[in-house]
């Protein structure tokens, strides 16, 4: 038979198991008790009729047997008395009981625990507990002397019958608390039970909750909320990535295959070469596969909220590598390349990442910058702390209007219309700088060249790692 949910939590079966400890150890410790107060108990009885022994004996010394008859009589006969017997040599009997408790007598001093006939206030005959001493007179007389110590070991069980009391009633307690605990257990596990099967089944938007109080509920309940919001990001960002794909590539794709029609027409007709047509067929196939990894990589970024894979690096090193790639290319085209940067710009990021956003801002200012212009390239960190990687140009500029749209996905400016290129450079620039709690900035040029556009002023901005 199943027990119910309540009963099989941990938090129940930890009550019980401290509840049995608790009994183990309070019976040990009443046991204790036990022994402890008897024994006190006997001690004391022990000693009191020591002195009542040593007592009549003396009165023996002085005055003989008939003298210790006349006080085992005297002293018999008083309220609460002692129990006393004297046996003398002829075998008379004098006390307060006529049969000694100590059987088969040595001759040697005996101490016995016996019990004596008494009746309560009912008028009930009960048997009370007692302790005597028997020992022999040189005359060959016997004298018995006992206390009656029921009053005391009575105290004594009234004493343990609370301590016992006292051990049921926190048993009880103890009970009580481990079922409410348990049941308030029960019913946050059963919370955040809930949310996972929610989540396994699909539902993403469920969420756990946190009472407010700091405990470990609270923490584990948040945790689960912060992994929940992870992944129904990660979720949300690989199928918005699946639709960015499947809708930015369809234009790309089209015009492919437009042009593979278009080439396949002229070379049935004899107005083209099949070998061109096929090294253009190439050169589109590398232009979608080039859109379908800048796409990937922006949806990645946007899914992951943070940059995967970050560590400590030098970004004025970072440019300066950067920048060996490019100040060829800006020979060739007779532009002008510069770089300043301050060294020990040390920040935290994705290495990779930053590299490839810094080489799609220098790739486009080599693209727009006209020949004979000038392209600079800084590293720095600005009075907040930030690190700060911009490039500078001499090229047509962007527009202030469209500087906030420039970032989106396959948007291109009238002026870059006929320049190679599918509009993601600045999209990925901006994902890369997001991902690590940066922003991209935008801002004019230092002027015209030649009359002819005011350079626009490309600027990647992050926090300090510091």
């Amino acid at each position: 038979m199943r027990l119910p949910r309540l009963f099989r939590t941990t938090p129940f079966r930890l009550t019980l198991l401290f509840l049995g400890l608790f009994a183990a150890a309070a019976s040990l410790f009443l046991a204790y008790i036990y022994i402890a107060t008897a024994g006190e108990v006997t001690m004391r009885a022990d000693a009191r009729v020591l002195r009542e022994m040593t007592s009549l004996e003396g009165v023996y010394a002085d005055g003989g047997i008939n003298a210790l008859n006349e006080a085992v009589i005297e002293r018999g006969s008083v309220d609460h008395p002692m129990i006393y017997l004297l046996i003398d040599p002829q075998g008379h009997v004098s006390g307060t009981i006529t049969e000694s408790p100590v059987k088969a007598f040595s001759g040697e001093r005996t101490w016995v625990s016996f019990s004596v006939a008494d009746k309560d206030p009912d008028g009930v005959t009960v048997r009370q507990p007692a302790r005597g001493l028997e020992e022999a007179l040189p005359d060959g007389a016997k004298l018995f002397v006992g206390a009656d110590i029921g009053e005391a070991e009575f105290y004594v069980n009234k004493i343990l019958r609370a301590l016992w009391g006292a051990g049921a009633l926190m048993a009880v307690l103890g009970l009580a608390g481990g079922l409410f605990v348990s049941r308030n257990v029960s019913r946050s596990m059963a919370g955040l039970t809930d949310v996972i099967g929610k989540a396994q089944g699909g539902d993403l938007h469920a969420r756990a909750e946190v009472r407010g109080t700091g405990d470990e509920y609270d923490e584990l309940a948040a945790g689960l909320n912060d992994m929940l919001d992870r992944l129904e990001r990660s979720v949300g960002g690989l199928r918005h990535a699946g639709d960015a794909i499947a809708h930015d590539l369809r234009s790309p794709l089209t015009r492919l295959r437009a042009r593979l029609e278009a080439a396949m027409i002229e070379v049935d007709a004899g107005r083209s070469d099949a070998k061109a047509a096929l090294h253009q067929a190439l050169e589109d196939a590398d232009g979608v596969l080039r859109t379908f990894g800048a796409v990937l990589a922006i949806a990645r970024l946007e899914a992951a909220g943070d940059a995967p894979g970050q560590s400590v690096f030098d970004a004025a090193e970072l440019a300066a590598s950067v920048a060996e790639l490019y100040e060829p290319l800006c020979e060739d085209k007779g532009q002008e390349f510069q770089i300043e940067a301050t060294p020990g710009l040390t920040m935290r990021g994705n290495r990779e990442f930053i590299a490839q956003a810094l080489a799609n801002i220098l790739d486009n200012a080599v693209k727009y910058t006209p020949e004979g212009g000038a392209i600079m390239l800084r590293a720095r960190r600005r009075s907040s702390g930030d690190v700060e990687i911009s490039v500078t140009d001499t090229g047509p500029g962007i527009p202030p209007e469209d500087r906030a749209r420039v970032v989106e996905r396959f948007v291109r400016l009238e002026n870059s219309r006929n320049a190679p290129g599918a509009g993601l450079g600045l999209s990925l620039v901006s994902a890369v700088a997001q991902a690590h709690r940066g922003h991209l900035d935008l801002d004019e040029g230092p002027g015209s060249l030649d009359g002819g556009g005011p350079g626009v002023r490309v600027a990647l901005v992050f926090p300090s790692a510091g």
